[in-house]
């Protein structure tokens, strides 16, 4: 009895300085915040490059293009314009375009797939010469079943959608700055299959 009764006061002790330490370990926790990245004063106007594609799949690149320029017109905080006479020049490259199949029917035909998409992002500000931030990896993905199905999608109009995600990603990345969007894992990213 007086062991056990020893026993649970130490513990209980134990417990209790346990106890008294959370608010330290919060308090620390608490106390560190990555340093904001938010698009500096001087960047106004802004010229979006045609990205670059490094897959095999022709295209793409001007079509996710004009989806990210007409995103930044529809916002308006940041007027689109010619390099020459842009703030800030984003650069972007579509690095990996993965179709997975999914799932299958009966007669092994695909009947559900994935489309990833992953794309590198940097903003530079032209006065300065320098990088403002980069964004590596960031995905844009969707899963849809075969368009011979019922409710089924064309890989075209889910690559529209992609482009979408992609354009206002890239956008709220922009403007609102670090941790607004984050890349997937370098680990993440699919081997090309081309």
């Amino acid at each position: 009895m007086k062991i056990s009764t020893r026993l649970s006061g130490t513990i209980l002790l134990y417990f209790t300085a346990l106890l008294s330490m959370v608010p330290f370990f919060s308090m620390g926790c608490a106390a560190y915040k990555p340093a904001e990245q938010v698009l500096p004063q001087n960047i106004r106007k802004i010229s979006v490059e045609t990205f670059k594609n490094s897959t095999v799949y022709y295209g793409m690149e001007e079509k996710l293009t004009i989806k990210i320029v007409n995103e930044f017109i529809q916002d308006g905080r940041l007027a689109v314009v010619n390099p020459g006479e842009a703030d800030g020049i984003l650069h972007g490259e579509i690095i990996s375009y993965v179709l997975e199949p999914l799932a299958y029917d009966e007669n092994h035909v695909v009947k559900e797939y994935k489309l990833r998409v992953i794309v590198n992002i940097s903003l530079s500000d032209r006065e300065k010469n320098e990088v403002v931030w980069i964004e590596k990896y960031l995905e844009g993905s969707y899963r849809f079943f075969n368009p011979q199905t019922f409710g089924g999608l064309s890989e075209e109009g889910v690559r529209e959608i992609i482009w979408d995600k992609l354009a206002k990603s890239i956008l709220k990345r922009t403007i609102h700055g670090f941790g607004s969007v984050t890349g997937i894992s370098e680990k993440k990213v699919p081997l090309k299959k081309e």
